[in-house]
């Protein structure tokens, strides 16, 4: 077997609109085509025992053990290494249970499809069911365990931790978007000017001064002592002579702990003697040059956590410890310990595995132990001097016993400190008593308090503190999300994007938006290149100025990762025309149609396709949407699908008596008479009508008055500023050149009556092909130009895409030899020769058009020719 591709889709894509996280691997089965699992001897029972947990997966039978019968009866192994892909992702802690194999075109070649939790696992994941199966089919040993401990390895690399993940589960569940800005733990969620950005629980509203002085220990304690706030007489040193001075003024038994440390680290507590004193310090400067010395408290280790200034949980906190049984050693408990499922590494689990340092040693170093000593039956030891729960402590939720008073005072803690997410530690008998009376101080206010010990304490009620975190930052009435109109289609989006772009920014928002030569930020031109794909999308969501998204939205990119959102306002589909066919599956019309059908799907319940009812691939995908609202767009006014849509209540945009007119019901209302419109040069070119109307319903459908959308629809011109390279017409008074983004057949026909109508002497044309479509695609671009150009020049500079220049122009030649055999036809090498050529002695009345991807930046080198010309004309006449 061999792997073609694997790719990650992270958006709504053509598998499922649901579930967005998936694998695909292109996976050719080779000779296995032709030998089905039944016919692979002992291949069953080899799976069985080295996988027995496929026991549960059902698949197509509907029952426990359907899958292995599968297997019995013969079954493919892409279909197998579906399953085992998703099964040693569930043994290794992440449950991913959406699985589809599908052939291609291609005889022997699979798309392997299923869900992932973590990326990198799951393309791990995918290379190793491969090997899994390559093994069994062999039938020699495979080491699974090594597997699963690597993808677990992977997943603790890059998964968030718990507090993190929670905030995100929990804004999932509001639908509030997220997107991850780092490898760590830096989050944004919302979009454009409603996001908000947290690392771990600090928000981008977290006072820094207030984590300042959460940060610096002695800081804090000065400021809660003045405020009257209970706190443990301490002092802070650097030297052996301070620690001589605590000692003496503090006396035994004392606490030391780094300045700046956090997670317990570098602690050492009940230091009751002054070698032990000397070596808590020292063990303390590890962490920091300056450290705390404290009177140690008696009593239990509390964690209160305020949010936007209430208490919303409190923990009791246990340090790490084992129970004598009188027979094992202090090291078999801790591995018996260990072994609690419950345990696990890092923060995969409710516990943290316990692990041996230099304070488990102190601390049975005092009481006379070593690992090998054994503990008597029921003795506590505790192997930690905190009870942080990275370090292996428990944790014991006390919310509802906390007594008003220190509830009181923990809030008016947070409010003093100036931190909207704090935790707060104290050391007191109890919390169900004022700490007045029992004598219990707070120890510390931390900032980015960790959520594990409340999320799922290791006694009592879970709470779901992540709950007031995406309360405070989005309380009752405030929006996550921005508008997104997202347009695809085989020609005519970006267009259409630019028009209702201007359309919204002339409405007074601030817009972001995506197009094939670039990403625009309220006009303003940020990145250059193709920019219609999940990438660019999120660009502009993540920027906070964007006040409305509009996305252009390619097939490419759907195919390649699914979308960039998880779902839009408005869906814009233009036109499914045949281009792009036979790449990436997409061998036919339908195929296209599934891959565009993926943006409609991803429309909010309250929202609205735009579809094109002059196309029966639209058309097809608008009778299969019944979860938004719908709308059509014609340039008939007759035509059968709008009048029937209509006829049931339904909105629709089409031309009748000069105007685009918009339908709704039975009522109609002109928009805005056509040859007003610039860009459809008079009405002259229909597939600008037919982007207008797009534009236009798109804009009507969201809310804008009609008064605004006319005005808006005039003043876009087809400009350099407004259309680059497309439909850009230059007058250089004896002749004119035309340039427009024709890349494929359908798109040359949409200009062929312009030109054709066009009054000119002679009509030459600049063409070229892309490599990666079809032969007779490109030969079809060849005789579309010889029923449209009197002279053709082409040029294959760009746009290879795995084939020579040379046999691109061939096709090309040969497309316009069927058409017209004695028809001039140039072939030249380089925009800057094909640039001399057409500007070296242009005929009077000539009419050149520039297809804008054959000649690089055609429309910047046309405008600089024009303007140019016009400084040369203005020099002459003064």
């Amino acid at each position: 077997m061999k792997i073609q591709s694997i790719q990650a889709l992270k958006g709504p894509n053509i598998w499922s609109i649901r579930r967005k996280k998936l694998i695909q691997m292109r996976l050719d089965l080779e000779d296995l085509e032709h030998r089905p699992s039944n016919t692979l001897p002992g291949f069953r029972e080899r799976i069985e025992q080295l996988l027995p947990s496929l026991y549960e997966h059902r698949c197509s039978e509907g029952h426990k053990g359907g899958f292995f019968e599968r297997v019995e009866k013969g079954t493919w192994m892409g279909h197998i290494i579906e399953h085992i892909s998703l099964e040693i992702q569930t043994l290794a802690g992440m449950f991913a249970g959406f699985g589809r194999t599908r052939s291609t075109n291609t005889p022997g070649v699979y798309n392997v499809v299923f869900s992932y939790v973590e990326e990198q696992v799951g393309v791990y994941a995918a290379k190793a069911a491969v090997k899994i199966a390559e093994a069994l089919i062999d039938g020699t040993a495979y080491d699974l365990e090594k597997d699963i401990m690597t993808m677990r390895k992977l997943r603790d690399d890059v998964r968030f931790g718990p507090s993190t993940g929670s905030i995100i589960e929990e804004a999932i569940a509001r639908d509030i978007p997220y997107l991850r800005l780092n490898s760590g733990s830096l989050i944004q969620l919302g979009h454009g000017k409603n996001q908000i950005r947290l690392r771990a629980t600090i928000t981008d509203r977290t006072s820094n001064i207030a984590v300042d002085i959460a940060g610096n220990k002695e800081e804090t304690k000065r400021i809660l002592n003045e405020q009257a706030i209970p706190v443990a007489q301490g002092m802070t040193i650097t030297t052996r002579e301070g620690l001589q001075k605590a000692v003496a003024g503090l006396d035994f038994p004392l606490v030391f702990k780094p300045l700046n440390g956090n997670h317990g680290r570098g602690a050492t507590i009940n230091v009751t003697n002054m070698s032990d004193a000397e070596a808590a310090f020292e063990y303390a400067r590890t962490i920091s040059p300056k450290v705390i010395a404290e009177r140690f408290i008696q009593g239990h280790d509390f964690r209160i956590l305020v949010i936007d200034y209430k208490m919303v949980a409190a923990a009791m906190r246990k340090p790490a410890h084992v129970i004598g049984d009188g027979l094992s050693t202090v090291r078999h408990l801790i591995e018996k310990e260990n072994s609690d499922p419950r345990r696990g590494y890092g923060h995969e689990n409710v516990l943290t595995e316990i692990s041996v340092d230099h304070d488990t040693e102190s601390l049975l170093r005092k009481r006379g132990y070593t690992l090998d000593s054994i503990p008597t039956h029921g003795e506590v030891v505790y192997l930690k001097s905190t009870a942080n729960l990275s370090t292996g402590g428990t944790s014991v939720d006390v919310t509802d016993l906390v007594h008003p008073l220190n509830v009181f005072m923990c809030e008016r803690i947070a409010k003093v400190v100036g931190l909207d997410i704090c935790g707060i530690d104290i050391m007191a008998a109890n919390l169900s008593e004022p700490l007045k009376q029992t004598g219990g101080v707070v120890l510390e206010v931390n900032a980015a308090p960790g959520f594990r010990m409340h999320l799922s304490p290791s006694e009592g009620k879970p709470r779901n503190v992540a709950a007031p975190v995406l309360d405070m930052l989005y309380p009752a009435g405030k929006s996550s999300r921005i508008p997104i109109i997202a347009v695809t289609g085989t020609n005519g989006k970006t267009t259409t994007t630019r028009l209702i772009s201007h359309i919204i920014k002339n409405n007074g928002y601030r817009v972001g938006y995506t197009t094939s030569d670039g990403i625009y930020i309220h006009d303003s031109l940020l990145k250059e290149g193709d920019t219609t794909g999940p990438a660019s999308a999120a660009f502009v969501l993540q920027d906070p100025t964007v006040e409305f998204a509009v996305l252009e939205t390619a097939r490419g990119g759907i195919l390649r990762a699914g979308l960039g959102f998880d779902s839009c306002d408005i869906a814009v589909l233009t036109n499914i025309q045949e281009d792009h066919l036979g790449i990436s599956d997409i061998n036919t019309l339908s195929d296209l149609q599934r891959v565009k059908s993926v943006l409609i799907e991803s429309v909010k319940n309250d929202g609205w396709a735009i579809l094109n009812a002059d196309d029966e691939h639209c058309l097809k995908i608008g009778r299969k949407t019944n979860h938004c609202h719908v709308a059509y767009f014609s340039t008939e006014a007759e035509n059968e699908a709008i009048i029937t849509h209509c006829h049931k209540g339904g909105t629709a945009a089409f031309v009748e008596k000069g105007f685009i007119t918009i339908r709704k019901g039975g009522w109609k209302i002109p928009l805005v008479r056509v040859d007003n419109i610039p860009v459809t040069y008079g009405g002259t070119v229909m597939f600008m009508v037919q982007n207008a109307m797009a534009a236009g319903l798109a804009a009507y459908s969201w809310g804008f008055k009609v008064s605004d959308i006319r005005s808006a629809m005039e003043s876009f011109l087809p400009s350099v500023e407004h259309t680059p390279g497309r439909m850009n017409l230059f007058d250089f008074q004896t002749y004119k050149i035309l340039v427009d983004y024709a890349h494929n057949p359908d798109g040359l026909l949409g200009i062929k009556p312009f030109i054709l109508s066009s009054p000119a002497s002679i009509r030459t044309g600049v063409i070229s092909g892309t490599g990666d479509r079809r032969d007779d695609d490109i030969r079809k671009m060849g005789r579309l130009a010889a029923e449209i150009f009197d002279k053709i020049v082409v040029c294959q500079e760009r746009y290879l895409r795995g084939r020579t220049a040379n046999e691109i122009a061939r096709l090309l030649v040969e497309g316009v030899r069927e058409i017209s055999p004695d028809k001039p036809v140039t072939v030249l090498q380089s925009s800057d020769e094909v640039w001399a050529f057409i500007t070296d002695s242009p005929r009077v009345g000539e009419l050149i058009t520039i297809i804008s991807n054959t000649v690089e930046n055609a429309y910047q080198k046309v405008n600089e020719h024009y303007q140019n010309l016009q400084k040369t004309e203005l020099r002459k006449s003064s």
